[in-house]
């Protein structure tokens, strides 16, 4: 190790600590990854003590730099770090590494560790994650610092590594953020160049300097990543760049100590007792026990993590000062950093009104709500994958984000799912910002792991997943989907809403927005028949309990129910008035199965009473899970095969989605 002018045998010490400490960890554990940490702790030392503002005694510091290890496999590296800087993790934390109920799993987990600002480990993603935050800390900055009070003004760090830039996902946020001008956001790459199945070089042989720079980054080039006065050079210059982005590009051996070094076999398995007895050897520690830390390493930790101290105390101080100067501005960040509402958003929505005499598609009365809550929600930032126009996600009035207009409210994400989905993470975990992205449900898919950290982390993300069913029509199979509501309701923590009409979207919105963690909202094409509260009174707060009544058979209890969601709840008010009177049938409009179960069973079962087991499920899609709610008794009138092209009331006529056929479908059950 080189240390430099500005660094000593303390920080040597230092950096071997944090190696030895993840090595021990991995050991203990008999599982993990020691390649990382051993290979990697010289470029986030440099990171930890020389550049990232935070403090330990608050870890919720909204003005803090954020850093986020993308590859969460390494996450003993951060571990050890936490527990140095004083982040509350003790040496009985770091001994219970990946066991059951420790502050220190496998990989990293938002809200379980303090000091933890994302979940990762899906690699690619803490990298995308990153690009959501440095775009959230510019509109912060944006909306509320004045000439003479800055409030926002960090920086958002993340080590990478080589299986993270062959993500696709990178790939599409990298894209994105040199576009965007990210001068913020500042990434190492470990470029260690080894992965599980041997060197790099068999899969990856680009010219990673080439790359980002083509996407519009500044790349800086470290030769030696030992070299800890090159590494902090790399950050001075990477700082110094306000209009790019920087990767610093720091070459690395992985489990370098170790006999094991610069080989696949130390990326994820324990060192074992011999080679771990060497690498002690090799950084001076051979006669120190396991998780030793010498008085001198935990001095110099706890003296840099208190440096900060001070800059946050100012920071509370001109808070304060700025609540006096500017109050509105004051109460609307402090509602927004609490994840609360403005109080009139209710009774903005509760005004939202329909003609009952003109269908309206769901993705068009989406786009109304958003538009009419927009103005009273200024944290509201969407947009969507290239699909504004189709998914109605357009903020009419309040331009587009860019470099030169960081307060934009439209989001351009173009043409990248997964990273339009990974990149609002970011932007939730920041604070401050309601973050909403348009698709086609169909590729749901594309965006899929990102939903699905989403609600690992419980971020307030709302998905808006438009032309939701075959209704799709004429561009065929490849557009309609038919497995992505069963898909997404998979998905532990998600919740996902189906409305049947314009008053229906108007409750799924209230719903998401109000909801702890992340919403897809489902919505048509096509257009569909209003469910005016004069003649549907339940509609205005039913589908916030996820199922309710809509229309109740006349003359006592009902014999059969018919339940739906979307676009089929139409259809089953239609087969209920064809089997009127000799039949006494029930229909549900069931828009969400998550809140519906969330419900106490008192009203689960005045929507469904146990004795009516003639039961219908109606849904242009898969048909699992919905058994769980007709019964052994009950039928279900689903697809189970794709779809066709064609228009789309062709394909619901072939496909049985006619009011006849699901009256006949009723009639079988007696």
């Amino acid at each position: 190790m080189t240390p430099g002018a500005s660094f000593n045998r303390k920080d040597q010490a230092s950096v071997d600590t944090l190696r030895l400490l993840a090595a021990d960890m991995v050991e203990k554990a008999n599982s993990g990854h020691p390649g990382l940490p051993l290979g990697a702790a010289p470029l986030t030392y440099v990171l930890w003590t020389r550049f990232l503002k935070h403090d330990p005694a608050s870890p919720d510091w909204p003005d803090r730099d954020r850093f986020i290890l993308s590859p969460g496999h390494g996450s003993a590296l951060l571990y050890a770090w936490l527990h140095l800087a004083g982040y509350g993790l003790a040496i009985e934390d770091l001994k219970k590494f990946r066991q059951w109920g420790s502050l220190t799993p496998g990989h990293p987990e938002r809200g379980l560790t303090p000091g933890v600002e994302a979940t990762t480990g899906p690699l690619g993603h803490g990298f995308s994650m990153g690009v959501g935050l440095a775009v959230a800390e510019r509109a912060m900055a944006d909306r509320f610092n004045k000439p003479d009070m800055t409030l926002f003004d960090h920086y958002t760090y993340a080590l990478v590594s080589d299986g993270d830039l062959m993500e696709g996902v990178c790939s599409e946020a990298a894209s994105f953020a040199g576009t965007q001008r990210l001068g913020k956001l500042v990434y190492i790459y470990d470029d260690n160049q080894i992965t599980i199945e041997g060197r790099t070089g068999i899969t990856f042989t680009e010219d990673v300097r080439e790359r980002f720079m083509a996407y519009g980054w500044q790349v800086i080039v470290v030769s030696d990543g030992e070299d800890l006065g090159a590494l902090k050079l790399a950050f001075d210059n990477a700082r110094a760049e306000t209009e790019r982005p920087t990767l610093i590009q720091a070459r690395t051996v992985i489990g370098a100590g170790s006999p094991k070094g610069d080989t696949s076999s130390v990326h994820g398995e324990p060192l074992g007792p011999q080679a771990l007895a060497a690498t002690r050897d090799h950084y001076g520690y051979g006669d120190k026990p396991p998780f030793f830390v010498d008085d001198r390493v935990a001095r110099n930790f706890k003296t840099r993590s208190e440096a900060y101290r001070e800059r946050r105390v100012q920071w509370e101080a001109l808070l304060a000062d700025y609540g006096r100067r500017h109050p509105d501005l004051f109460a609307e960040l402090t509602r927004r950093l609490r994840g609360e509402l403005p109080d009139e958003v209710s009774g903005i929505l509760s005004g939202i009104s329909f003609p009952k005499d003109k269908p309206v598609a769901t993705r068009a009365a989406s786009g109304a709500v958003i538009n009419k809550i927009a103005a009273a929600v200024p944290e509201l930032l969407g947009g969507s994958a290239d699909l504004a126009p189709s998914n109605k996600t357009k903020i009419e009035g309040l331009g587009s984000l860019g470099p030169l207009t960081p307060g934009g409210r439209n989001v351009h994400y173009g043409i990248r799912e997964h990273a339009m989905g990974a990149i609002m993470n970011g932007l939730a975990l920041h604070g401050g910002i309601l973050p909403f992205g348009g698709t086609f449900l169909v590729f749901s898919d594309f965006v899929r792991p990102a939903v699905r950290l989403s609600a690992l982390m419980g971020l307030k993300v709302v998905y808006v997943l438009t032309h939701d069913s075959v209704g799709v029509g004429e561009d065929g199979p490849t557009h309609q989907p038919v497995e992505h509501l069963a898909a997404l309701r998979a998905i532990p923590g998600l919740l996902v809403i189906r409305p049947a009409d314009a008053y229906e979207t108007v409750a799924a919105w209230r719903a998401a927005i109000s909801a702890k963690g992340p919403s897809a909202l489902v919505l048509s094409r096509q257009n569909l028949p209003i469910l005016s509260p004069e003649d549907y009174p339940a509609v205005a707060e039913g589908p916030l309990k996820g199922g309710y009544v809509l229309k109740d058979s006349d003359g006592g209890s009902p014999e059969a129910i018919i339940l739906a969601t979307g676009s089929e709840v139409a259809l089953a008010l239609a087969a209920q008035a064809a089997l009127s009177p000799k039949r006494k049938v029930r229909v549900v409009s069931l828009p969400s199965w998550e809140l519906f179960f969330a419900q106490d069973k008192d009203y689960r079962d005045q929507v469904l009473p146990p004795k009516v087991t003639r039961r219908l499920a109606v849904e242009a899609g898969r048909s699992l899970g919905w058994h769980r709610l007709v019964g052994d008794a009950g039928s279900v009138l689903s697809i189970e095969a794709f779809g066709h092209s064609a228009p789309a009331e062709r394909i619901f006529k072939e496909l049985g989605y006619t009011p006849e056929n699901v009256a006949a479908l009723v009639e079988r059950l007696f």
